[in-house]
């Protein structure tokens, strides 16, 4: 990240301003407590601008609720929105571009939509062996 910032340091930073500019609350469950590769952290900001950028055009959400989490087994990111949802014709390149980061780390992503109670962005990057 830039300035020697951590994952989380770059995260609490951007989703404040951008709960500040769009007026939508952002509960945020969990941040990396340790460094992660700076290509990995790269893909995950990437994601988390394409999910919350969704989520203000797209939801009609009040709160977006997110956790990113590092164990044993990997990086795991999650996106959960209050907002309308949708239904899978109303995906358009935005989805396909959070899973193509993924995907360029080894990783995964699926997107879990309900209509009228919101959607579920979830990624997961295994640990390097």
């Amino acid at each position: 990240m830039r300035g020697g910032q951590s994952l989380a340091e770059a995260l609490e930073t951007y989703l404040a301003q951008w709960s500040e500019r769009t007026g939508i609350a952002v509960e945020t469950w969990a941040l990396p407590s340790t460094d992660v590769p700076s290509r990995v952290s790269s893909g995950v900001m990437a994601t988390m601008r394409e999910a919350l950028s969704n989520v203000e055009l797209h939801s009609r959400a009040r709160t977006v609720s997110i956790a990113v989490t590092v164990g044993r087994s990997g990086l795991r990111m999650t996106v959960s929105d209050n907002g309308q949802g949708f239904h899978g014709a109303g995906a358009g390149r935005g989805i396909p571009r959070m899973r193509a980061a993924f995907a360029e780390l080894g990783g995964s992503l699926s997107v879990n939509s309900v209509s009228g109670e919101g959607t579920t962005v979830t990624g997961v990057v295994p640990r390097a062996r």
